[in-house]
């Protein structure tokens, strides 16, 4: 049985409740919030993918209002960090020196500085570090790269990527509308994209940026031009200062040379190949969504199973790097090389 405790009752807190708990041979046994009132009546979470609506039974687990505490009575074999980003670093490199698998929220951190000294913290203790880049697990977009891969049709001519929101009004504290806590949209929902761009293409050249600051007082619009070594537009699309009444969108559209893929959360069917020549038609993808297969990915590798390399730590550096290099040419107006 793997003892799993969470660091944070939020919304991603509860999510990574539902799946730990759909798992077999996994039992939450510890969750730690330093707002004991998370507790009570934990219903309605708040987020742009649904899944964490519902009440918990919190029934035997125990609760914790102290980290400290947690880790010393709760005998735990990994622990989910879904706290806010500004606190990735000191949790994640507490419970790694204690001797626990952690699997930390995106983004990793604020800096790359912070992210090192994760992964110093992780190599020093032996135990695994995963941080929860959700995209490279959800469906479709797994689906998308492994036909890209397969080169079934050509090459990737281009790709668009959008992540648009309203306004993210539901946080602790608000503390994602306070771009020092957050790095705004470009850094905690934008990122998404960019590591996704990362994974697929690997790491541009250079990138191009123009941004809007909002509610953050950060970057919260951001468009970005990735350039390669070959010659073709690959751009991604990332804000949440849209109204209230827009909801939540995440779309793709990848071009190659002898189809189309196409996915928007917003349309039926969500996922589709347009060849060049015949019908389109939406090809059968894996079940689940993309925390639930990353949770189960990493409760196999805490196990000790042979698992795909999906994400390393030293990748989402790389997608913390990349996403800084956008900003930075939004505030430059220039091309910045990376």
């Amino acid at each position: 049985m793997i003892r799993v405790g969470i660091a944070g009752l939020g919304f991603m807190g509860k999510m990574h409740f539902r799946c730990y708990q759909a798992l077999e041979g996994v039992q939450v046994a510890a969750i730690c919030d330093t707002d004991a009132a998370k507790f009570e009546g934990q219903g309605g979470a708040v987020g742009n993918i649904e899944g964490a609506e519902a009440p918990l039974d919190l029934t035997g687990i125990g609760l914790y209002d102290d980290f400290d505490r947690m880790l010393a009575e709760a005998e735990l074999d990994a622990l989910s960090v879904t706290l806010p980003t500004y606190l990735h670093r000191p949790y994640t490199v507490q419970a790694l020196e204690a001797g626990l698998n952690v699997l930390c929220e995106k983004p990793m951190a604020l800096t790359v500085e912070d992210g090192r000294a994760m992964v110093a913290a992780a190599e020093a203790s032996g135990k695994r570090l995963q941080i929860g880049h959700c995209i490279r697990f959800w469906p479709e977009y797994a689906a998308a790269k492994e036909l890209i891969d397969a080169g079934r049709y050509g090459r990737v001519t281009a790709a668009t990527f959008q992540r648009l929101s309203l306004t993210p009004s539901w946080s602790w504290q608000n503390w994602i509308l306070d771009g020092s806590k957050s790095g705004g949209a470009a850094v905690d929902l934008h990122i998404h994209d960019s590591d996704y761009v990362q994974y697929v293409f690997g790491m541009p050249q250079a990138v191009f940026s123009r941004a809007a600051r909002g509610p953050s007082q950060d970057y919260d619009h951001i468009v970005t031009q990735y350039l390669f070594a070959e010659d073709r537009p690959i751009t991604a699309e990332g804000s949440w200062s849209l109204a209230p009444t827009f909801g939540f969108e995440m779309s793709f559209n990848i071009v190659l040379e002898k189809a189309t893929l196409v996915f928007d959360v917003s349309r039926a069917p969500v996922f589709k190949v347009c060849p060049r020549e015949g019908e389109a038609f939406t090809p059968e993808v894996a079940a689940g969504d993309g925390y639930s297969n990353e949770i189960e990915h990493f409760v196999r590798a805490v196990r000790g199973e042979r698992v795909a390399e999906i994400i390393t730590p030293e990748q989402s550096i790389d997608s913390l790097k990349l996403v800084l290099a956008e900003k930075r040419s939004a505030a430059s107006g220039e091309l910045v090389w990376l």
